[in-house]
């Protein structure tokens, strides 16, 4: 399902974070260097490594274009790079010339965040290399960068456990205790959030600390209705401080590192594990997924990068069915519509839908014409096999049509609830689900975290009746 495709092992030091272009992989070390390599075969580039900074570089960051690299130290300074030469570009020096722990650029390339040891926050001008807006969070170390995928606004991770929302005027909108013992990374989804009234749009964020959790948060912000960031969800598995995390290019897996030097691959939808991988010897510090294919990059202070590959056919059949890809179909994704073939036994016809550019709303206007004429699919029944599975969506659809009620939906599963009980956190889950929680989470509540006083379900009838009278209704 996922394999181990190449061990890169030339830093002389820990390896403090990895970073993808669409052409390129880059790493940045305590040995003060930042190393290029070509997706290719990942031999080095010539001009490899990179070599300014004076101590240890902590973190490295491709502009969208990936024609510029950005990596900062603490040595004060972040420093761009001409990709094609290794030239440097510019020297920004942190105003207040602390040691700069992030840096990240904007999705529009427009500007760069720099986020240092004094808890200031810079955004520079990527165009001009001039310093645009400056601003600082209350209490410890900025160590976690990451803009929302529209651009009007960024987050700030801090040591003291602290996420920050910034505007793209550096206005602070919000900021909120996260994680205790401090916040290590985090990461957007470049993918939105299906649903959202009056044209919202909602974000997926992660978040990892020092407490040993991965939190997931649903983001929204308009300049009319205003901020709002939610708790979604914790996700399990670690030990140990997690110390990286990042979304897959399509939003459906999220990975994270841990000083108990695991690498854990989670399904997005379901939340589950899909993967945990154990080849490092020492803490994995980093963890990237490559903008554009199946490759993930994970660095550790073993000194090495570890470069993993995903097999799609398999990776269709950890999902197993359509209920795992995002809830409304035509949101899909040329890859989902991969993933939902794959799943329907449909793996050979992968290939023609992605060279004609088949996504969700095209997969949903297929005719048995089209399907002949344009697709060129010969096997009549072939034809209608998939019309046959293509109306199941379209049918799905139609049942999807009115968003499902919050109130109705499982915090575990995140499913609509058949069988709903009561814990005594006083919440409501899906009854099998919360018998498997509390049979292997240790009795913690999955909304607070606290340890639950009871182990006790009771039936939720009156919220079974809800949902059956909504079902009846939306099921005609």
């Amino acid at each position: 399902m996922v394999k181990l495709i190449h061990t890169l092992a030339d830093h002389s030091d820990d390896v403090n974070c990895c970073a993808f272009s669409f052409s390129l992989l880059a790493t940045c070390s305590l040995d003060k260097t930042i190393r290029l390599y070509s997706l290719s075969d990942f031999t080095e580039l010539p001009h490899s490594p990179l070599k300014f900074h004076t101590y240890a570089v902590h973190c490295c960051c491709f502009s969208p274009s990936g024609h510029i690299l950005a990596s900062c130290s603490t040595d004060g300074t972040t420093v761009l790079w001409n990709t094609e030469n290794g030239q440097t570009l510019a020297v920004m020096e942190q105003p207040s010339g602390s040691p700069v722990r992030v840096c990240q650029f904007s999705p529009d390339s427009t500007c760069l965040a720099s986020g240092a040891a004094d808890g200031t926050v810079v955004l520079w001008n990527a165009q001009s290399y001039k310093l645009y807006r400056c601003g600082s969070v209350k209490d410890g170390s900025l160590v976690a960068c990451a803009f929302s995928p529209n651009g009007s606004f960024f987050v700030t991770g801090s040591s003291c456990g602290d996420l920050t929302v910034w505007d793209d005027k550096m206005r602070c909108l919000h900021s909120e205790k996260a994680h205790d013992f401090g916040i290590t990374c985090c990461n957007f989804s470049s993918q939105p959030v299906s649903g959202g009234e009056q044209g919202l749009q909602f974000f997926r964020l992660a978040s990892c600390g020092q407490d040993c959790q991965v939190k997931i948060w649903v983001v929204s912000f308009t300049h009319i209705f205003g901020f709002e960031l939610k708790y979604k969800s914790m996700l399990s598995g670690h030990c140990a401080p997690v110390l990286a995390c990042a979304f897959s290019h399509d939003g459906q897996m999220l990975v994270s590192g841990s000083v108990d030097k695991s690498v854990i691959v989670y399904d997005t939808n379901t939340e589950n594990i899909l993967h945990t991988l154990t080849q490092h010897t020492r803490y994995v510090t980093a963890c990237a997924f490559a903008p554009h294919t199946l490759l993930l990059a994970t660095g550790s202070m073993d000194k090495t990068v570890n470069i993993w590959q995903f097999d799609l056919e398999t990776l269709c059949q950890a999902r197993s069915s359509e209920g795992h890809l995002k809830q409304f179909t035509e949101d899909w994704s040329e890859e989902d519509v991969s993933t939902w073939l794959c799943a329907q036994g449909l793996k050979d016809l992968v290939g023609i839908f992605k060279k004609n550019n088949i996504d969700g709303k095209e997969l949903l206007n297929l005719t048995k014409e089209s399907l002949a004429d344009d697709l060129k699919i010969e096997s009549l029944g072939l034809r209608s096999k998939v019309l046959r599975k293509i109306e199941e969506l379209r049918t799905r659809v139609k049942f999807l049509s009115s968003e499902i009620p919050d109130e109705f939906i499982c915090p575990i599963t995140r499913e609509l609830m058949k069988d709903p009980v009561i814990a005594s956190d006083g919440y409501s889950y899906e009854k099998e689900a919360m018998e498997n929680w509390i049979r292997t989470k240790k009795r913690t509540s999955p909304m607070t975290n606290l340890v639950l006083p009871s182990v006790v379900l009771t039936p939720n009838r009156t919220l079974k009746m809800a949902i059956n009278r909504w079902l009846e209704t939306h099921q005609k």
